[in-house]
């Protein structure tokens, strides 16, 4: 009995022993058939597609939504697939997260994109607190969309379509909106500018910015008053319209720049500064918005007002635009185009480009070398990107477009222009 017991015993053991070889070995041919351990095919892609994903802010407390991007990318994505892919794989577009305007919640989104739903990369992603950034870097996955904050830029897989726009001190800082103003006044010469921001940090570093590029086209910088609260427009905006009124030498400066995000205030300044018997030119870089038309009285505040949007204008008779309207139509019909979903089409543009110069044999570091080994694109819909040197800097383009008559016109169209050092 005792020695049967020992055989039990020692036949048990063999076959767990046994058991535990082969879960090793089926472990170790898991891991071999894992893309990442042997540098084969990158998650999210197979010989016939790519998968990718986004991460907006569709809905947020203050109302705020970049959704229209994910129609924007879809509407690139299904152009392409229908030309047959890229390099013989199309595109898997699995939609975007919503990050609600959160910095956890987009860290939280961009986690489950790369680690559950497998992507290649993230497109599109435009969220002005987006939280996803070292996750995404310290993984090498690439991600494309609106290089709006400090997150995009010195980073090597965040490629923003037009650069970064959150330069460091020394590096290259847009000039483009200046010079194209400039072009549209006949000439800087003589002529003063103010800008106003909002107390929040992100508007007062546009101010820096966007100051010195009026500076370096010609313009006389009459101010830069960053003194309005940014959680909700004043009760009373005489304080600020007085500063601004007596703001070049006791007269007012011939350029008005709002730094604002947010139509209610540009609305109200802009309402009282007319009020105020301003003459001058108003100009910011959100007003290019069809929703400001249903309102008449937005429309009315907004009448004559220049915008500057970083792409081509939707009135223009480029063919870019043409093909972006066509596309848009086909997966959105009659939907009212938006800035956002422009900004989702010109990233996905940039990475199918980018996907193609990478070739056949696909992995992320193949992806991001190419990216990062001197890419250089031009496309009229948004100018032109160069990387590495637009993970540092803006791209230096942009168009204006002027609302006259209750309808928005092309007042210039995109320009590229030289950077000049941020001081």
């Amino acid at each position: 009995m005792v020695r049967r017991h020992h055989e039990v015993r020692r036949s048990a053991a063999a076959l767990s022993g046994a058991l535990a070889v082969t879960l090793l070995l089926a472990g170790c041919a898991a891991e071999r058939r894992t893309p990442a351990a042997t540098g084969g095919a990158a998650p999210g892609v197979t010989a016939t597609t790519v998968k990718v994903g986004g991460v907006l802010t569709k809905t947020s407390a203050s109302g705020y939504s970049t959704k229209d991007a994910e129609i924007g990318a879809r509407a690139r994505f299904e152009r392409a697939n229908a030309e047959g892919g890229v390099n013989g794989r199309k595109i898997e577009f699995v939609g975007a997260e919503d990050d609600g305007q959160d910095a956890a919640k987009g860290d939280a989104a961009a986690r489950k994109l790369v680690q559950k739903d497998q992507v290649f990369a993230l497109v599109p992603v435009h969220a002005p607190n987006f939280g996803g950034a070292a996750f995404l870097e310290q993984q090498g996955v690439p991600w494309f969309g609106w290089a709006t904050g400090p997150q995009w830029c010195g980073t090597r897989t965040g490629f923003g379509y037009n650069g970064c726009l959150a330069p460091r001190k020394g590096a290259g800082s847009q000039t483009w909106w200046g010079r194209q103003m400039a072009d549209l006044l006949g000439g800087a010469q003589g002529k003063s500018v103010y800008v106003q921001t909002t107390d929040s940090s992100g508007s007062k570093y546009g101010g820096t910015t966007i100051s010195q590029s009026f500076a370096a086209a010609g313009f006389e910088l009459a101010g830069v008053n960053s003194g309005l609260p940014a959680a909700a427009p004043p009760p009373d905006w005489l304080p600020y319209v007085n500063k601004i009124m007596t703001s070049d030498g006791g007269k007012a400066p011939d350029v008005v720049v709002s730094v604002i995000a947010g139509t209610k205030f540009n609305v109200g300044l802009y309402s009282a500064l007319k009020r105020a018997g301003y003459r001058g030119v108003l100009t910011d870089a959100t007003s290019y918005d069809a929703a400001i038309l249903k309102d008449p009285a937005s429309a009315q505040a907004m009448e004559g007002v220049v915008a500057a949007p970083m792409f081509e204008p939707f009135e223009s008779t480029a063919p870019e635009i043409a093909a972006f309207k066509a596309d848009v139509e086909k997966v959105a019909p009659g939907a009212t185009l938006t800035q956002h979903m422009a900004i989702g089409y010109w990233a996905a543009d940039i990475f199918l480009d980018l996907l193609a110069k990478t070739g056949k044999d696909l992995t992320r570091e193949k992806f991001l070398a190419t990216a990062n080994g001197g890419y250089s694109y031009e496309n009229a819909g948004f100018g032109r990107i160069r990387f590495p040197q637009d993970h540092t800097e803006p791209n230096g383009c942009g168009a204006l477009v002027k609302l006259e008559g209750g309808a928005f016109k092309v007042a210039k169209s995109m320009k590229c222009f030289d950077n000049v050092p941020l001081r």
